[in-house]
């Protein structure tokens, strides 16, 4: 790094880890969520850590499938076998299994938000601490700027 250079250097440090759990109509897995999450990925933007699809059918029976077929209804996500740190176990499955409704399949993700990173740096080496996070729902946020006045 020169002396003109202030890029933070970013050692010991994450971004936010965050989960998901994204629910599919059975007839309708297009391989598209798998094609963006991996776009994302080889754009360094996320770090994967985690990934299990689980299906749920019709008589609320749950399977965790494999994802190392392109033809099963994982195999849009097939391109992640083997992504597994161990943060997810068989209460996680449970749990996201409960949250399900019949006949869907879900992806349960848990990733890194590696964009962010510097700026994590960057605020500890400030003496930042991070005292409160939320989410917002994007569904709330599109429909608060939907109500917006563009006149004012």
């Amino acid at each position: 790094m020169t002396s003109t250079d202030t890029t933070p250097v970013v050692a010991d440090v994450s971004g936010p880890i965050d989960f998901v759990l994204l629910e599919f109509p059975q007839d309708r897995l297009t391989g598209a969520a798998g094609n963006a999450l991996m776009d994302l990925v080889e754009r360094g933007l996320i770090r994967l850590f985690d990934l299990m699809v689980i299906s749920k059918d019709a008589d609320g029976g749950v399977d965790v499938l494999e994802v190392t077929d392109p033809t099963s209804p994982a195999g849009g996500f097939a391109y992640f076998h083997g992504a597994r740190s161990g943060l997810l176990g068989d209460d996680d499955v449970a749990e996201a299994a409960a949250a399900m409704s019949p006949g869907t399949v879900a992806a349960l993700i848990v990733y890194e938000n590696t964009w962010a990173a510097p700026f994590v740096a960057a605020a500890r080496d400030s003496g930042g601490e991070l005292i409160a996070s939320a989410r917002i729902p994007a569904t709330e946020v599109m429909a608060a700027l939907e109500n917006l006045d563009p006149n004012s």
